[in-house]
């Protein structure tokens, strides 16, 4: 296992954010009504289901790298959708920061550090 780098850590923060994420999806009343205001409340199991995929790949890529490598960039195309809607729903440039922060993180460590 490698010691704790800061991209170990960027790993398990992104791997921990979207297992939050993720998880959201399925229980948060919240979270339902943002898809909702998305006009994506059909895709809300679908897109939470992709996000705890790529958390736990993230997490399997400490020992297996091109699996951490493929969820990353699955991760880090995930959020450029996220910031497409994000976009075309018109929200403010503060509200799809988060998105545009997690897709810059993960195009990262698909690229430098798996």
């Amino acid at each position: 296992m490698r010691s704790l780098t800061i991209d170990t850590t960027l790993i398990w923060f992104s791997a921990i954010s979207f297992i939050l994420f993720g998880s959201g999806c399925f229980v948060s009343l919240s979270m339902r009504r943002e898809y909702e205001r998305y006009g994506l409340s059909g895709f809300r199991s679908f897109v939470g289901t992709l996000q705890l995929l790529g958390a736990i790949g993230l997490l399997v890529g400490f020992h297996t790298p091109w699996i951490g490598q493929l969820a990353s960039s699955g991760l880090a195309l995930l959020m450029l959708c996220g910031v497409g809607v994000r976009i075309k729903i018109k929200d403010t440039a503060l509200l799809t920061l988060p998105a545009f922060a997690y897709m810059v993180l993960n195009a990262y460590l698909a690229l430098a550090v798996y």
